[in-house]
């Protein structure tokens, strides 16, 4: 009876046999999903231009290389092939900002409150005209006490002078001795130094009232007005961002304009004093105007790797605006550019 049992617990060594089908079929599928991926990814040459949901997109296989010309994008060099047009003999071609080449501020010369100010910005102004007025009471009031002391002055000298003379005739009837006669002579000469010293301080206040009246000192525009009637100035300041105004007025020549150039380290060879130049406004490229190559930084900013250049513009007109960007192109030696 147990052997029976035995018999039938005991497994076929057939049956123990697993099938190994299914583990070759998913190696061949693997094998199968690789290929596919591979014959994807590998890159041909008609992959170069693909069309993609009606978009055209540009690929290549190979990275686009940097321009030499390339610039840190917080410098205003830029490449050349970026230019929409190449001027003959042009060795370097870059862009700047176009700049002022002088910006003057007027400054008070002492310590005053604006009375008036007769321009705003983008006013043209001659050179002399009155462009503001600082109030000049205190000197004004200063200038009558000066004249008073003037004419105290000169009655002392009047006085000093009668003395010495009545002095000096009783001293040659020997009435009055020798020594009275050079105190009085002394006193004379007393009063008339007074009198100078008070002159001197009369063309000390009369000049204050002068430099109450700013006139401009070119012939230019008005870039900027930056105080207003009754607001305190200072010739320098005090400090802190909240102190008084140390400026009047922003003025430049707008005549003499110049393109400011960060150059890259790599481009300095092509780049000389007096070099010829043609500039091109980034607003009006059809424009084109003759300059030259009038500044080149000492020192180099190490940060960016580049040199400050500056191109005087010659004989600029309205279409050419300070701040705004224009193209350069530098021409090499013996080009017949003019």
């Amino acid at each position: 009876m147990n052997e029976e049992k035995l018999q039938q617990l005991n497994i076929d060594s057939q049956s123990k046999r697993r099938t190994q089908r299914p583990f070759w079929s998913i190696l061949i599928g693997v094998a199968v999903v690789i290929a596919v991926a591979l014959y994807y990814w590998w890159p041909r040459e008609s992959d170069k231009l693909r069309v993609m949901k009606g978009k055209n997109l540009v690929g290549s296989s190979e990275h686009k290389k940097p321009s030499a010309n390339s610039t840190n994008p917080n410098t205003s060099a830029v490449s050349s092939s970026t230019n929409p047009a190449q001027v003959d003999g042009s060795v370097l071609t870059v862009s700047g900002y176009i700049i002022n080449r002088e910006r003057i501020e007027l400054s008070p010369r002492f310590l005053g409150t604006v009375k008036w100010i007769g321009v705003k910005k983008g006013d043209s102004v001659t050179n002399g005209q009155v462009v503001v007025l600082l109030d000049n009471s205190e000197y004004a009031a200063r200038l009558k006490e000066v004249e008073g002391r003037i004419s105290i002055a000169k009655v002392a000298i009047q006085k000093a002078e009668l003395d010495y003379a009545r002095t000096s005739k009783l001293q040659k009837e020997n009435i009055e001795s020798k020594q009275l006669e050079d105190d009085a002579r002394l006193r004379v000469d007393s009063a008339l130094a007074m009198l100078k010293e008070v002159e001197g301080a009369k063309s000390l206040i009369e000049t204050y009232i002068d430099w109450c009246v700013i006139r401009s000192p070119i012939n230019g525009v008005v870039l900027e007005k930056l105080v207003d009637p009754n607001e305190l100035v200072v010739p320098q300041s005090f400090g802190g961002g909240r102190g008084p105004s140390t400026a009047l007025i922003a003025l430049a020549d707008p005549k003499d304009l110049q393109v400011e150039i960060d150059l890259n380290e790599s481009d300095l060879s092509k780049v000389f004093l007096k070099q010829k130049c043609r500039v091109s406004p980034e607003a009006y490229p059809e424009k084109s105007y003759n300059g030259f190559v009038a500044e080149i930084a000492p020192e180099a900013t190490r940060a960016k790797g580049t040199l400050q250049v500056k191109v005087q513009i010659q004989k600029p007109d309205k279409y050419l605006t300070p701040e705004l960007s224009a193209r350069v192109d530098f021409i090499g030696r013996g080009s017949a550019e003019d």
